[in-house]
């Protein structure tokens, strides 16, 4: 159901960082589906963008967190140019959020915190996968995972040296509340933080 009123900027936070985690806890509590999955838009060093869905694995003042292997295309093109974009859409709430910024790489310290509270299947899998390289079929990725199941055997999982984390540290945010006859609500913070600026969109 559409929400019964309109989105005003009184409704709004001045820091979108709030505002996102006021609607994130809105969207797990209404039990929206995979509440935590973001879409990331990255552009290859010849300009051409791609996008696809990963998970969120946190916000705070230093930006929104996602993990991945250091070799698949995403990592590639943050590399080639840090500049990123995500979306959460939540069609439950009828709302979506847009995030733009720059990313860097978490340091090793606190990726190996987050590896090592993974579960171990996912923790080996992690090893197995040369993400975004072709594959030549499904057997030999099977195969690859139960070799490195029996390499680990009664050990912990390391972390791989070609996985890790990466931030996007935010310089615009956009709320948007669905609304009937298509006159949505559109906010968008710019600025930066510590000197955010809000305004309407049109829808």
């Amino acid at each position: 159901m559409l929400p019964d009123r309109p989105l005003d900027q009184s409704d709004l936070d001045p820091d979108p960082l709030v505002l996102f985690e006021r609607w994130y806890s809105d969207a797990v509590v209404a039990g929206a589906v995979r509440p935590d999955a973001m879409a990331l838009a990255t552009v290859a060093a010849d300009g051409a963008p791609s996008v696809r869905m990963v998970l969120f694995k946190g916000a705070g003042p230093d930006g929104f967190l996602f993990y991945t292997n250091y070799g698949s295309r995403k990592a590639r093109d943050l590399q080639a140019d840090p500049r990123a974009a995500l979306v959460f859409h939540w069609p439950e709430m009828h709302r979506q959020i847009r995030v733009e910024g720059t990313t860097a790489r978490v340091g090793e310290t606190e990726s190996a915190n987050y590896f090592a509270s993974r579960p171990r299947d996912a923790q080996v899998a992690a090893w197995a996968s040369r993400q975004s390289d072709p594959l030549p079929d499904r057997e030999t990725l099977e195969r690859r995972f139960a070799e490195l199941n029996e390499q680990f055997e009664g050990k912990d999982v390391p972390p791989p040296p070609f996985w890790g984390g990466f931030r996007l540290l935010p310089a615009a945010f956009e709320f948007w509340q669905g609304r009937q006859h298509r006159l949505h609500d559109r906010f968008r913070y710019g600025g930066g933080a510590g000197r955010w600026s809000i305004e309407r969109l049109w829808p």
